[in-house]
């Protein structure tokens, strides 16, 4: 269970290859961080 091991990620790192337990692409999709809004005004009763 080391770099020699081919069926574990580490193994997988070592070697540079890909599979089920080192997937090439991650499920979670990348997302650009919005931009920051302006802040509000605040309006205030007279």
């Amino acid at each position: 269970m080391g770099k020699g091991d081919q069926k574990t990620r580490r193994g997988k790192i070592f070697r540079g290859t890909y599979g089920k337990t080192r997937p090439r692409n991650t499920d979670k999709p990348s997302i650009a961080a919005p931009p920051p809004a302006a802040p509000k005004k605040r309006t205030t009763k007279k």
